[in-house]
């Protein structure tokens, strides 16, 4: 069976755990209601409440698949989070921030594209040391892979095309064509939480290009990569955006190996108190210039213990 592309009919099945705010191929178990905001005492449960300090972590006991050199499954086609600039770097938030995190450990960064539906399992495969691609830390991806602490959370968004009857989230009705990527979490959310039955694509480009083609009337995306494809003159517009903090962004590693979980943690904290964090979340995210706008209802990225450096 080929992957929808045009037609608003049958759906792509059976591909193997997704990436990028994604969960199972076919979404299933208890409903992910996306909009619900944050849990901080779910993710509590999950953050760690300090880290090991820089100097203190053995690099030659981080598992990697070559010793000195993350090498990193990616993405080519979201941006502003993980994307193939036109000089053929791979770039993006996610990913300009891992560099900055390789910088701290002392090691270099491989960037290397794949599937979004194969990420995770070619991550616990130990195919890549690391997965980047603003993956949400759900309970069932964590059954297959470990992750670190949060860089990042998340809003949903819904995307038509101007002058659609269909206005936000309370117009996601039966009837309405919904187009979602396969595996993600916003699949899980029409799935299973609005219990109605989306029209599946298997990447952003494919399913942006049917909103503005017409063949779906709606598509419930990640805001980060709603953003990044809405463009002037598409006639196309984000017709409503909510935050979702219920599940933090984080990258994921083989859950096995906790030297380089506990190695990225320690990373991840040196970026942030030293204003890293905070430079490349303002660079990359326009609308979220401040401090307030990069930690909403309570939520802050690292472990339990960093802080972020207060604003100049």
């Amino acid at each position: 069976m080929k992957w929808l592309t045009t037609a608003p009919v049958a759906v792509a099945l059976a591909v193997s755990l997704a990436a990028c705010g994604g969960g199972s191929s076919q979404p299933s178990g208890t409903p992910t209601d996306a909009l619900a905001g944050s849990d901080q005492q779910t993710l509590d449960k999950y953050t760690t409440a300090s880290v090991t300090p820089i100097d203190k972590i053995d690099k030659s006991k981080l598992g990697l698949i070559t010793e000195g050199t993350l090498r990193v499954g990616t993405l080519s086609d979201a941006p502003p989070n993980i994307f193939i600039d036109p000089s053929g770097k791979f770039t993006g938030y996610d990913n300009e921030l891992l560099r900055a995190i390789g910088d701290k450990l002392g090691l270099k960064v491989e960037f290397a594209s794949t599937d979004f539906s194969a990420l995770l399992s070619q991550v616990a495969n130990k195919q890549f040391d690391v997965g980047s691609s603003s993956i949400s830390t759900t309970d069932a991806r964590r059954k297959t892979v470990g992750f670190t602490n949060g860089y990042d959370f998340g809003y949903m968004a819904v995307v038509t095309k101007n002058g659609s009857k269909v206005n936000g989230f309370a117009d996601l009705k039966e009837g309405v064509r919904i187009g979602v990527v396969q595996g993600t979490v916003q699949d899980d959310y029409v799935t299973n939480t609005l219990k109605l039955e989306p029209v599946r694509f298997p990447d952003y480009n494919t399913v942006y290009g049917n909103v503005k083609n017409g063949q779906i009337d709606a598509w419930v995306a990640p805001s980060q990569q709603a953003t990044g494809q809405v463009k002037d003159g598409d006639n196309t517009k984000i017709a409503e955006k909510v935050v979702n903090t219920q599940n933090f962004t984080a990258y994921a590693v083989n859950k096995d190996n906790q030297p380089l979980i506990d190695a990225l943690n320690s990373g991840l904290d040196a970026v942030i108190a030293d204003g890293t964090w905070t430079k490349l979340t303002s660079e990359w995210y326009k609308d979220r210039p401040t401090v307030a706008e990069q930690t909403p209802q309570g939520w802050k990225p690292g472990s339990k213990a960093v802080q972020i450096p207060a604003a100049k």
